[in-house]
Order: C-alpha cells, then sequence, then structure tokens
C-alpha cells in the first residue's frame, strides 16, 4: 500500500536527517535564517489571528452569560484556559502549517525539480541533514515562542473586547489569575513542540521527495498542508487523552 510505504519512507528520512553535521557553522547559518523566517516571518499573521479569537471567545462567552447567574469575571478565566490548553497552540500550528509548512515544501520541491539537490548529492553533502535538519529544529526551537505570544495577545483581545461591551477591566482580572493552573502553561509548550515538529518534517517530506514540474510541486504543497493539518488534530487528541484523562 501507498501509504505504508510514504510512511516507512518518512522515517527513513528522520533516520538520515541524524548525522553528524560535516561543517556545522552551515549548519548553524541556515538554522538561524529558517528560524528568523519561521519566527519574524509569521509573528504578524499570528498576533493578528490570536487577538481576534481571544475577543470572539470572550464575546461570545460573555453572551452566552446573559442573564445566568454566573460571575462575569467567569469570562476572563475561561479565556485564559482556552487559549492556554487549546486555541493558541492548536490555531497557531494550524495556520503555520499552511503559511510555513506550504513554504517548505515548495522551495524543496523547485530544488529537487531544478536538480540543486541532485547538484548537492553528487558533491558528497547530505542532503537530508542539511537541508532538513535546520528546518525541523528551526520550527521546534521557534514555534513554542510564537505560542506564548499567541496565548497572551489573545488574553489581551479578550481583556479589550470585555471592556468594549461593559465588564471592567477589574473583574475580567480578577477571572484571569482565579483556579490558575501551571500545567496548562506546560501543556500548551509540548503541544506547541509536537504540533512543530509534525508541520515541520511533514512538509519536508513531501518537498523532498516531489517528482516532476510546478503542477506536482503545488500538488506536493497542498499534500503537506492537508496532512499536516489532520496530524495535529489527532495529536492535539492523543496528547489531551494522555495528560488530561
Amino acid at each position: 500500500m501507498q501509504i505504508l510505504h510514504d510512511i516507512g519512507k518518512y522515517f527513513l528520512m528522520l533516520k538520515g536527517m541524524v548525522s553528524r553535521p560535516e561543517k556545522m557553522s552551515m549548519y548553524w547559518k541556515e538554522t538561524i535564517r529558517q528560524m528568523n523566517d519561521i519566527g519574524v516571518g509569521s509573528l504578524t499573521i499570528i498576533a493578528m489571528i490570536s487577538v481576534f479569537i481571544g475577543a470572539v471567545t470572550a464575546i461570545q462567552f460573555a453572551y452566552q452569560l446573559g442573564s445566568s447567574f454566573i460571575p462575569e469575571y467567569y469570562t476572563g478565566y475561561i479565556v485564559r484556559d482556552m487559549m492556554l490548553i487549546e486555541l493558541a497552540p492548536t490555531f497557531s500550528c494550524l495556520v503555520l502549517s499552511g503559511k510555513v509548512g506550504s513554504n517548505i515544501a515548495s522551495e524543496l520541491g523547485s530544488m529537487r525539480s531544478t536538480e540543486q539537490i541532485d547538484a548537492l548529492e553528487i558533491m558528497g553533502v547530505n542532503t537530508i541533514s542539511y537541508l532538513i535538519a535546520p528546518k525541523i529544529i528551526a520550527a521546534v526551537f521557534i514555534v513554542p515562542f510564537l505560542i506564548i505570544v499567541s496565548a497572551s495577545l489573545g488574553i489581551l483581545g479578550g481583556m479589550i473586547a470585555t471592556m468594549n461591551i461593559g465588564i471592567p477591566y477589574e473583574v475580567y482580572y480578577k477571572g484571569l489569575i482565579s483556579w490558575f493552573e501551571p500545567f496548562n502553561v506546560t501543556l500548551m509548550i509540548i503541544k506547541g513542540l509536537v504540533f512543530a515538529f509534525i508541520f515541520s518534517s511533514v512538509s519536508c517530506f513531501y518537498g523532498f521527495y516531489v517528482k516532476g514540474g510546478a503542477l506536482e510541486i503545488g500538488a506536493a504543497s497542498t499534500k503537506a498542508v492537508v496532512n499536516s493539518s489532520i496530524l495535529i488534530l489527532i495529536a492535539d487528541f492523543l496528547i489531551a487523552k494522555l495528560l488530561l484523562s
């Protein structure tokens, strides 16, 4: 079956990625470049999405409270935990799988179709290690910081939204500091690390092994985004099941 063939090929790629660099400075420069592309290049879209997600969550929860007997400060509590546990890591990585993942797949696919990868291999370069490892390392390192920014801005967006609908800042803040569980931050970071590894490695796989021209590169980018998103959601469920049960 093709799916079993792809899974085996994927794990062989990961195995080939783990090797001693021929020239450490080259790998270091490439990793820094990837960190800049992933981190700085994605900061604006992550910030915008997070602020509005936090704001919408706060407004909808305040609407659900309506005339109930639940105190208004619960809005801050709900927005905080929703951003930490689910919205910041999952939404951010789904967005990054579309933006960063498709870019990685297209970049590697273009190098494959123009035979740049073949040229590096002829020169004796371990192309899997040189081209793939820096991308995955950069994503795993920088994405948790993007998620922390996302959670912070989502909470800020919730505060701005609640103030605009008549809930005082003091009331929202009371909810933010109520029943805080430090493990939720740890859970958020764990999700970020796992999701970053998933979308970066899957995108590298589809880009590195693409065959053909522009149409095939486009198809590989689409597959990378779709399969990364599906795997992120599956991993989200498994992590929640293992760590929150």
